[in-house]
């Protein structure tokens, strides 16, 4: 049985686990990866082609600062790297003045004095015709925004990671993880690694690899879609930023959507077609029984906004993929070690708003195992706010 020692064991080496063996290997920490699959792989959330980045963020004030140090962190990789993983193309924020997406973006905005501008429906109209705008609508554009490219980014967080010393074990399976007072044994098959400290970042497999935490999570089926355009020239990325467009009144009837379900996009990468999705929780999943066949009804509610939101595209698609959300009920993150068990840190609950945020998390990780804190802003993802109510409803 090979028995392995390091300093850090990283499991799941996805798009948190891979920043933090970069920014463990950054500081010259020996980290070993473990990963189920090949990183950069298409079978969990962290694949698609495109991801938005963005710091007026609608989510909530509390994740500005980490927005920004994640940027930052997203373009040194880039310059050291020489790899293309950025394109800074704008970002659209679409509804009526009163909707959730207008007005929680300007909360963020004013709260941190943000660069923007408020577009009326005729400006919007203007600059951006392949928009259908409704009347009263408006849009906050944010210039210092766009979207990563998540299978490269992760390959090439891994790349400086390796250049720097660390290790992956690809298609390994962790099967689970012993406590010790100051260790921790990580078991996968017939490996078996020794190490200070371990981060958690298994995404979807979360509850399944740590099931006596009880967390809240729930694991959902989403669809994004890549749909043929008719005016290529209005798509490209200097014509058309990444966007999020409240739903307002278009609303799909029989369809459950919380209120702060959208419509996003990207523009065309292949002068082709554009990527176009909903953000919402979609049907309950199991990662390791996905069903990744799609049907017409699983297309019905993009095709309705397609037609209603966007000029020029066709409502039927090129290609299409299936993956996951993981969400906590209040759709913030799990950050930080479970009560008694300082030797982890769980990074969870990113799905639907997370990628752009790996590259901070990555430091944010390396900070915890390292020191045991981090300067960061992330009292409000501790896991407290979760386990304290599960312990509860145990006794």
């Amino acid at each position: 049985m090979p028995h392995l020692t390091t300093n850090v064991a990283v499991i799941g080496v996805g798009a948190m686990g891979s920043a933090a063996l970069w920014q463990l290997a950054e500081r010259g920490v020996p980290a070993i990866g473990f990963e189920r699959f090949v990183p950069g792989h298409d079978q969990g959330s962290s694949h698609g082609e495109s991801r938005i980045f963005r710091t007026a963020y609608l989510e909530g004030p509390g994740y500005v600062p980490l927005a920004r140090r994640a940027v930052e962190l997203w373009r040194r990789l880039q310059e050291v790297s020489g790899v293309p993983l950025m394109t800074e193309n704008g970002a659209l924020m679409l509804g009526q003045r009163e909707s959730s997406v207008i007005t929680a973006t300007m909360r963020s905005i004013r709260a941190y004095d943000l660069p923007h501008e408020l577009l009326d429906e005729d400006e919007l109209r203007a600059r951006y015709p392949a928009h259908r705008v409704d009347p009263g609508e408006v849009a906050i554009y944010e210039k210092d925004a766009g979207f990563i490219r998540p299978e490269t980014a992760i390959r090439t967080a891994l790349a400086r990671a390796d250049e720097l010393g660390t290790r992956v074990l690809s298609n390994t399976v962790v099967d689970r993880i012993e406590l010790g007072p100051d260790r921790v044994r990580v078991i996968a098959g017939d490996v078996v690694c020794e190490a200070h400290h371990a981060i958690v970042s298994v995404g979807t497999w979360l509850g399944k690899l740590l099931p006596e935490l009880r967390l809240p999570l729930r694991v959902t089926r989403q669809i994004p879609g890549w749909y043929p355009i008719e005016r290529p020239e209005l798509f490209t990325p200097d014509r058309f930023p990444v966007f999020l467009r409240d739903l307002g009144d278009h609303r799909r009837a029989g369809v459950d959507l919380a209120a702060d379900s959208t419509f996003y996009g990207f523009p065309t990468l292949d002068g082709k077609t554009i990527k176009v999705a909903v953000h919402r929780e979609g049907s309950l999943a199991d990662p390791d029984a996905l069903n990744r066949i799609v049907t017409q009804e699983d297309l019905a509610e993009v095709r309705d906004y397609i037609g209603a939101f966007l000029n020029g595209v066709s409502t039927e698609p090129m290609r299409t993929e299936v993956c996951m959300y993981t969400n906590t009920p209040d759709h913030d993150f799990l950050v930080g070690s479970p009560p008694g068990m300082h030797q982890l840190t769980i990074l969870g609950g990113f799905s639907g708003h997370g990628f752009k945020f790996s590259s901070v998390m990555g430091e944010v990780a390396a900070d915890l195992a390292v020191n045991g804190k981090t300067e960061h802003p992330i009292d409000f993802l501790s896991l407290d706010r979760f386990l304290r109510k599960s312990a509860a409803s145990r006794g």
